[in-house]
Order: C-alpha cells, then structure tokens, then sequence
C-alpha cells in the first residue's frame, strides 16, 4: 500500500521550506520502518522506488511544479529509471534522501535521488519524468512557463546523455518469451 501517511507527513515538514529553483535539491530524512522490509530483512527494493517518491513529491511542491501541475490539470508520471543498490538498508535504520532535477531534453525531465546512510551512498537512482495532458507528454517549455520560470536546461552529465542513448536502442516493444 502506498505510504499516504508519510507522503502526507513529508509535506506538513516542509511546508514551510523555501522555494527552490528548478534544479534545486530538497533533502529529507526517513527511517527503514518493520512495513518496509523484505524477507532478507532489509528496506524492499519496492520500497525504495516508493520513498524516492516522497522525496520527488516534494521536490515538485518546492519548486513550483505541484502547483503548475494542478492549475493545468497536468499529470506527473515517470517514464523510466535505473537504480544502483549498494548498501542495504537494515530496519530502524535512518537515512538521508537527496532528490534533484538533474536537467530535461525536449519531452523529458531526468531526476536523480541518493539515498545516504552516514557518509555512505547506499542507493542512487537516476529517473525519467513525463508531464502529461490528455493529448499527451506536456513538452518542458511549456511546464517551465506554467511554474512561472524562464530557464534553459543544465547540460545533462554524459552518465545521463549515455542512459538516454543505451535506451533508446532497446526494443520497443519487447518480444514475447518462446515457451
């Protein structure tokens, strides 16, 4: 089940947090809760994708976006990730989140999220975002301008331009398994 009680506790902390830019980058705190483990008792690889959702929801308040997103009746949907898990993440133990717009191309916003535990990274994870509208993908210009913003892109890392290009040659859409 989705964790409306922590997406909604996320949002009353940092209700008050300053705006940030489009490329600013929200921190926030969560600890690996008994609901949260696996059978290896450790944070459930699905959970993870799910936390990084919190630290994505606000990120999107903060900057603006949640609030273009409502007024144009826009909807915010993720159209790819890759995550590396290095560290596992064992129960009570706290974190630190790190979420941040790295930069977009001309359909899409590319965010990465760093999960810390001390000064380890125990995850990283690199995500495409989407806005869409009933015709379909929304194109960054026009999200920019509905948040009321005038900036161009950040020249996206070669590791996120290398992911893009090592996407777009996968096979779409994937072939069915011979039995």
């Amino acid at each position: 089940m989705y964790p409306f009680i922590r997406l909604a506790k996320e949002l009353f902390i940092h209700r008050n947090a300053p705006a940030l830019p489009i490329t600013g980058t929200h921190v926030s705190y969560h600890r690996c809760w008994p609901q949260d483990l696996d059978a290896f008792m450790e944070m459930n690889n699905g959970r993870i994708l799910t936390i990084l959702d919190l630290g994505r929801t606000v990120l999107a308040q903060r900057s603006g976006l949640l609030g273009a997103l409502k007024a144009k009746g826009w909807g915010l949907t993720m159209a790819g990730n890759s995550v590396r898990y290095r560290k596992r993440i064992r129960p009570f133990v706290r974190f630190k989140l790190v979420s941040r717009a790295i930069g977009w191309d001309a359909r899409f916003a590319y965010l990465e999220h760093n999960i810390w535990i001390g000064g380890e990274c125990a995850v990283q994870a690199l995500f495409r975002a989407a806005v869409t509208d009933k015709n379909g993908i929304v194109g960054p210009e026009r999200i920019i301008e509905a948040m009321g913003q005038d900036v161009t892109s950040p020249a996206l890392p070669d590791w996120v331009q290398n992911w893009i290009d090592a996407d777009a040659t996968r096979v779409w859409p994937p072939q069915l398994g011979q039995d």
